[in-house]
C-alpha cells in the first residue's frame, strides 16, 4: 500500500497554524498537485478558501468536537477523499493525548509535526497555563515562533522549549515573515576560562548548551556541584554526576547529567554530593545515541547538600 504522508500542525489558538498551512500550500507549492486533504479542528482568525483550495487539488474537512476526533472519523475521511497527503490542523485547546493515541487510517504516516507559537503572547500563556501550552509543543519536530521582533527573548524561549522537547528544531520568524537567524545568546558563564565555574543557576543552561553544541566544550574543564548517580549496577569505572532539574512543574522533575569515566568510581557513594572538576571530551556514547560530552574527573571533593537541590532551565 502506498504511504500517505501526514503533516501535523499544533499550537495554541491563533498561533498561526492556518497561515502556515496556506503559506506551505500556496506559496511553496508543496505537494506538486497531489490530492491534499486538510483536516481542520478549529476556527481561527485566518480561514481557508475552499474555492482557492480546489485550484491546487486540495479539499477541506472539519472536525469540530474532540470526541469526534477518532479512528472511525479519520477512516471515513480517508475513504471519502482518498488523499495523497494530509495536513492536520489540531485544536490548540484539545488534549494532545487524543492526537497521539488515535489510530490513523491504514497507510497514513506522520512524517513531520510542526508547532506554531505567537511570540507576543507566549510568556503570558506559559505563566498562566503552562501545561496546556507546552503540551502542544513537546512532540513537535519544528517549533516556529512567529511575530518576533528585536525585543523577543529568543534565548529564554529556546530554553523553555528545549527543556521539554530537546530534539525540536526552533525557528524564529519576524512580523514581516522573514526568518530571524540571529541566534547569538550570551551565556551566564565564561567559557574562555581555564576552568569554567558553574553556579547552581548555571548548571541547567550549561547542560542544555553542551548537549546542543558539544564540540564547543571539547577539551574544556568544568567545575560544578553534583549529585552522584552511582548505584551498584553501574558499570565499574563509570558514574553520572548531575542534578535534578524542574522543567515546568513538580511532575516534570528529571535527573540531568553526563557520563563520567573514573577508575576509582566504586569509591564514590551513590546519591552523595560532590564538587566535581573534570575535563570534557566529546565521544560516542550509546546512551546519547551519538557523540556527546563525557567527563573525565580531575578532582572530586565531598560537598554539602545545597539549600535548593533543584536546578532550573529559565
Amino acid at each position: 500500500m502506498q504511504e500517505i504522508p501526514v503533516y501535523v500542525f499544533t499550537g495554541f489558538m491563533d498561533s498561526g497554524k492556518t497561515s502556515l498551512i496556506k503559506e506551505t500550500l500556496f506559496e511553496n507549492d508543496f505537494g506538486g498537485g497531489d490530492k491534499t486533504l486538510i483536516i481542520c479542528c478549529e476556527d481561527g482568525e485566518v480561514e481557508l478558501d475552499e474555492d482557492k483550495l480546489k485550484t491546487i487539488n486540495a479539499k477541506l474537512a472539519m472536525i469540530e468536537e474532540q470526541e469526534n476526533f477518532n479512528e472511525e472519523t479519520l477512516n471515513k475521511l480517508n475513504l471519502e477523499y482518498l488523499p495523497q497527503q494530509v495536513f492536520l490542523e489540531y485544536n490548540g485547546t484539545w488534549d494532545i493525548a487524543t492526537l497521539l493515541e488515535t489510530k490513523l487510517p491504514k497507510g497514513w504516516i506522520i512524517v513531520q509535526s510542526l508547532a506554531t507559537v505567537d511570540a507576543t503572547t507566549f510568556e503570558m500563556y506559559v505563566n498562566n497555563m503552562r501545561q496546556m501550552i507546552m503540551e502542544q509543543l513537546f512532540k513537535a519536530d519544528v517549533v516556529i515562533f512567529n511575530r518576533c521582533d528585536d525585543d523577543t527573548p529568543k534565548g529564554k524561549f529556546r530554553r523553555i522549549v528545549k527543556a521539554q522537547n530537546r530534539p525540536a528544531q526552533i525557528v524564529y520568524e519576524r512580523t514581516d515573515g522573514s526568518l530571524d537567524e540571529n541566534m547569538d545568546e550570551e551565556l551566564p558563564f565564561d567559557i574562555s576560562q581555564d576552568v569554567i565555574e558553574l553556579s547552581d543557576a548555571d548548571y541547567a543552561l550549561w547542560y542544555m548548551d553542551a548537549m546542543d553544541n558539544p564540540k564547543k566544550y571539547d577539551g574544556k574543564k568544568i567545575s560544578f556541584l553534583a549529585l552522584i548517580y552511582n548505584p551498584d549496577k553501574m558499570k565499574k569505572g563509570m558514574f553520572v554526576p548531575g542534578r535534578f532539574a524542574m522543567t515546568c512543574c513538580a511532575e516534570d522533575i528529571q535527573f540531568i547529567g553526563f557520563k563520567a569515566k573514573y577508575p576509582d568510581s566504586r569509591e564514590i557513594p551513590h546519591k552523595s554530593w560532590m564538587q566535581i572538576t573534570a575535563e570534557i571530551r566529546v565521544e560516542f556514547v550509546k546512551e546519547y545515541r551519538g557523540k556527546g560530552p563525557v567527563l573525565y574527573p580531575i578532582s572530586i571533593e565531598t560537598a554539602d547538600k545545597p539549600e535548593d537541590e533543584l536546578v532550573y532551565f529559565s
